[in-house]
């Protein structure tokens, strides 16, 4: 059976059917217990789970690392951070332990962690909580990046998540928790690293991901040409293959993000274009990103995230190139 669910229901929804199938899985963070989570993505756990479901102190370094025990003796561990940016400080255990302790100890001894971070814009918060960090999570060697882009995938990759043997950054984003409703199966898994072709077409390929994606299929609605749209899901390990083969039916291509251009995962994206698609390209590939800025406050906010038109111009810019 299917149910019509929020982002933020998928998430709740995906928690409670891990929780129940495997008794090795434990949700923790600030406020997932009692009060359900500041997105309210836990809500009603600890009451079916009241010895897995647990609120931690505020301090982001004990919460992944305290994880990174957890899953050593064997359990799941799936802590919540509040918002992506309060990640930071607890990234040197991300890239010191989590990330290596499958190298560090030859296999022995492995991190099945899914790390749910709440991200990104649109949403009218404060500094700090409406970043996007992608590109620097996925250079830590270890670590998988993955990006829900609605309900159904949420469903999808969250449960894949917990049951993968390694380390998830698992990234939300917050301004889709509550946008729009989809069905969303009862049983549902989506491999990490493998992208979908969520619009097909044959003029230019649009690779887009999170909150990203629904701005993006906005967008190439208003262009006069067939557009093919390519969402990575997983940005850590990236599924090349499937963004070449679009390259090279369309020849061009674009790249979309709400993180900032320098060094930002549109980059690679492009570098690996240029690897396996290079002598397909008609023209370079363009990148519609934010801005090389701190994340501006309320006012500025939407002028920082690419839009519908901006990334509509980003395509008409690699239509019209030659």
């Amino acid at each position: 059976m299917a149910e019509r669910l929020r982002m933020v229901e998928a998430v709740r929804d995906t928690l409670d059917a891990e929780l129940e199938r495997d008794d090795d899985v434990v949700v923790y963070g600030e406020d997932v217990g009692r009060a359900g989570g500041v997105f309210r993505a836990t809500q009603g756990l600890i009451d079916d789970y009241p010895d897995r479901v647990f609120d931690s102190p505020v301090a982001e370094a004990g919460i992944v690392g305290m994880g990174v025990g957890l899953a050593a003796t064997g359990m799941r561990p799936v802590p919540e951070i509040q918002f992506q940016s309060f990640l930071y400080q607890g990234f040197h255990q991300l890239a010191q332990h989590v990330a290596r302790i499958r190298s560090r100890t030859r296999g022995t001894i492995t991190c099945p962690m899914t790390i749910r971070a709440p991200y990104g814009g649109g949403i009218h918060a404060l500094e700090l909580h409406s970043e996007s960090f992608e590109a620097g999570f996925a250079h830590v060697p270890g670590l998988q990046v993955v990006f829900p882009s609605s309900p159904a995938e949420t469903k999808g990759l969250l449960t894949s998540a917990i049951r993968d043997p390694d380390p998830v950054v698992f990234m939300e984003p917050t301004r889709l928790y509550r946008s729009f409703r989809e069905e969303v199966p009862d049983d549902h898994e989506i491999p990490l690293g493998q992208a979908r072709v969520v619009e097909p077409g044959d003029d230019v390929t649009v690779v887009a991901w999170g909150s990203m994606l629904r701005e993006t299929l906005d967008a190439v609605e208003d262009v006069d040409a067939s557009a093919e749209v390519v969402d990575p899901r997983t940005l850590y390990p990236l599924d090349t293959e499937t963004i070449a083969e679009s390259v090279k039916k369309t020849g061009r291509c674009v790249v979309v993000h709400e993180a900032p251009r320098t060094a930002g995962m549109a980059g690679e994206i492009t570098a690996r274009i240029n690897e396996e698609a290079f002598l397909y390209l008609e023209a370079p590939v363009e990148r519609v990103t934010g801005y090389d800025v701190p994340v501006p406050l309320f006012a500025r906010e939407d002028d920082y995230l690419p839009d519908a038109d901006r990334i509509a111009d980003g395509v008409r810019r690699a239509l019209e190139f030659g």
